[in-house]
């Protein structure tokens, strides 16, 4: 098949750029020896259209709807499989077998424990500071209670996977206890005898005198919600442990890195302002249509948030399973709370709008999942977390295709637009 070229003339002279062709028919023009030939770099602010690396992890087609992780729908994986079973599939390319998954998940069960030391670290963070920073710290702090660097290629593998395990394993549990902490209980020590979600909730809820009774369509539905946000292409936090991991910094700082950049408002911080939102209409009175109408004139600055979405254009396929499974879950716990029920009116009126319909403003995945996360006693700083535990397949994923494609360290170019060159002033003359 004969090679495909983009042609760009710059000052009079042609230059001929190859096209690359992804496996879903995702075409890109490689630049990269763009500047050695002309001297000119590509300018694209905030990287919307610029493609960073090849990857082989996940599909997202945002006009069509479709997500697929290593060739799989998110439809089949939300209904067929577990949470582990798609970390596996994400980080290791392939669906495991029937003992691969098992000796997965034990790998992970004997590294749910955290070292003493680390848990006193706890007791130094502010009783009310945010999870996320603690979350992020305590991923940092990793790197320096597991030092190891593996020079021999026969045992870098092992010491992968065993990074891997550790990271899988212990992600809830400091998670949970960043909880814990917050809210000045004592923590909840892992029980293996719990499945991985399970597991978690235990941690969360249970106290001292009585165990958490576990109830099977909160567990589903928090797997559910793990394995929709397991991954999601090049996204801000992705691309961040890609960035980060390139200068072949360990592993757990590249993960930490990923933590704090979903920390953000505009990335994993949305179903906390979704929360936020409803706190609001519920405070001024909870008239839903009040801000339906607030969100559609053009002059009010008011943002219906949790609905619509940058990547998908027509519906968000992750929104469509979360739904179905929030509704179970609010119909099984019977909540009856304000703000949930702020929240259904929301999403009728919205869905039977016509302005909301024509510009494809749906509720998205974040929109039902701090729903879920209210309902089942989740804390609204802890959702962005949830997000945390959900993405570190991804990440882990991601950090692991960038080294074994040995990507060279990042290193952006910029068209400088300061000041040129001046003569310097000494003070007593300015």
């Amino acid at each position: 098949m004969a090679e495909k070229f983009a042609e760009i003339i710059l000052d009079g002279v042609s230059y001929k750029l190859p096209i690359v062709e992804g496996s879903e028919g995702e075409k890109a023009i490689d630049i990269a020896k763009l500047r050695d030939m002309s001297g000119y770099i590509t300018l694209d602010t905030g990287y919307k259209n610029t493609g960073a690396t090849k990857s082989a992890i996940t599909f997202l087609d945002g006009e069509q709807g479709i997500l697929r992780y290593r060739g799989y729908s998110i439809e089949d994986l939300a209904e067929k499989s577990t949470f582990l079973e798609v970390a596996y599939l994400i980080i290791y390319g392939e669906l495991p077998t029937k003992p691969e998954l098992e000796s997965f998940n034990h790998q992970i069960k004997i590294h749910t424990m955290i070292n003493e030391d680390m848990r006193k670290i706890y007791d130094g963070f502010p009783v009310k500071g945010h999870p996320m920073g603690v979350m992020a710290a305590m991923a940092s702090a990793l790197a320096t209670f597991y030092p190891e660097l593996i020079d021999d290629p026969k045992k870098q593998k092992a010491e992968l996977d065993l990074k891997i395990v550790r990271l899988l394993g212990k992600m809830p549990t400091m998670a949970a206890w960043a909880y814990k902490n917050s809210m000045g209980h004592p923590v909840n020590y892992p029980q293996n005898r719990f499945n991985y979600v399970e597991n978690f909730l235990h941690m969360m809820f249970a106290l001292p005198v009585e165990e958490y009774v576990l109830d099977p369509d909160v567990v589903d539905a928090l797997e559910k919600l793990l394995i929709l946000h397991a991954d999601h292409e090049q996204n801000c936090s992705a691309s961040t442990v890609r960035l980060v991991g390139s200068s072949q910094v360990s592993i757990y700082s590249a993960i930490s890195a990923g933590i704090s950049s979903l920390w953000g408002p505009l990335h994993g911080g949305a179903n906390q302002e979704v929360l936020e939102m409803l706190e609001e209409i519920q405070k001024d009175g909870g008239n839903v249509d009040k801000y339906v109408a607030k969100a559609k004139d053009k002059n009010d600055n008011f943002r219906l948030m949790g609905f619509g979405h940058r990547v998908y254009k027509n519906f968000d396929p992750r929104a469509k399973i979360i739904k179905e499974a929030c509704d179970k879950v609010l119909n099984k716990l019977g909540v009856h709370d304000p703000i949930l029920e702020i929240a259904k009116k929301l999403e009728e009126r919205a869905l039977a709008d016509d302005y909301f319909v024509e510009k494809k403003l749906y509720p998205n995945v974040d929109f039902y999942s701090g729903i879920i996360y209210k309902a089942i006693g989740i804390p609204t700083d802890m959702f962005t977390v949830m997000f945390a535990l959900g993405r570190l397949p991804g990440w882990i994923a991601q950090w692991k295709e960038m080294r074994e494609n040995n990507e060279p360290i990042g290193r952006p170019r910029q068209v400088y637009v300061g000041a040129t060159k001046r003569d310097f002033v000494p003070i007593g003359a300015r």
